[in-house]
């Protein structure tokens, strides 16, 4: 690859990060910053998943859900796009980001696999780190009891694994080794920045999460197949969002 093709893909992933998940990441710092200086300890506090848009107004607040779904998908959508100029056919890269309906049985299976290797671990590192007050408690669902609550967590769930394993796994490793990046450097990258995203949660959060970017990283250059991790993710935060809305009154451990 020459240096100016090198100087453009550089400046590419920056901008597709700085228009997604790396914006995320410096927000979630800065969050952390705030949570740790501020006057209670950071056991003590909350970080908020899909509040309330609008208290007491539902259907403006469906509307900012909804509107809020579509539009933090359209990164994940420039990353493909961006992808698919290097290839001749105009499916190509769904074929090459494995996100095509080829091999449906294997991505079930493996997303579900991944999900519960994952998912079971980490609620006891959540719940650890939580009791050691390096982690905030997590308030998965905070939307009001209307009919549309479920639908919505789910669509968030679904928008979530979809932006983030697309662009942090297939967009961001696929860029990283044209770039020459090593394995192990590309892996850890894509870590990190999973990680680092999450930091508004607490430490425990910037862990697991880093420890599941690993995972995800080397199964998708293993298989090149990123429908897998979309299902394990969407398991997982479809388990967390919805989970918690029906059941965080009847376990305490929840909340």
């Amino acid at each position: 690859m020459d240096r100016d093709r090198r100087r453009v893909l550089r400046a590419e992933v920056l901008l597709v990060l700085g228009v997604s998940l790396g914006a995320s990441a410096v927000y979630a710092a800065v969050s952390l910053i705030a949570k740790l200086t501020a006057s209670k300890p950071l056991s003590q506090q909350h970080a908020t998943l899909n509040p309330s848009q609008a208290p007491g107004r539902p259907w403006l607040d469906l509307t900012y859900q909804l509107l809020g779904i579509f539009f933090a998908l359209v990164p994940a959508l420039l990353a493909l796009h961006l992808l698919a100029r290097d290839d001749d056919s105009p499916h190509g890269v769904w074929t090459r980001l494995g996100i095509d309906r080829r091999r449906p049985t294997f991505d079930l299976a493996a997303g579900a696999v991944l999900a519960a290797v994952i998912g079971i671990p980490g609620l006891g590192l959540y719940l650890l780190a939580r009791a050691v007050g390096v982690n905030a408690t997590v308030v998965p669902a905070a939307l009001p009891h209307v009919w549309w609550a479920a639908p919505v967590l789910v669509l968030s769930a679904l928008q979530n694994a979809v932006l983030e394993e697309v662009v942090v796994v297939g967009y961001l490793l696929t860029r990283l080794r044209q770039l020459g990046t090593s394995t192990v450097t590309a892996v850890a990258t894509s870590a990190l920045l999973r990680g680092s995203y999450h930091l508004y949660q607490g430490f425990g959060a910037f862990v697991g999460n880093a420890v599941m970017g690993v995972v995800f990283a080397v199964f998708f250059l293993r298989t090149r197949r990123v429908a897998p991790l979309v299902v394990a993710h969407a398991i997982l935060d479809i388990v967390s969002f919805v989970g918690y809305a029906f059941f965080a009154h009847r376990f305490a451990f929840l909340r």
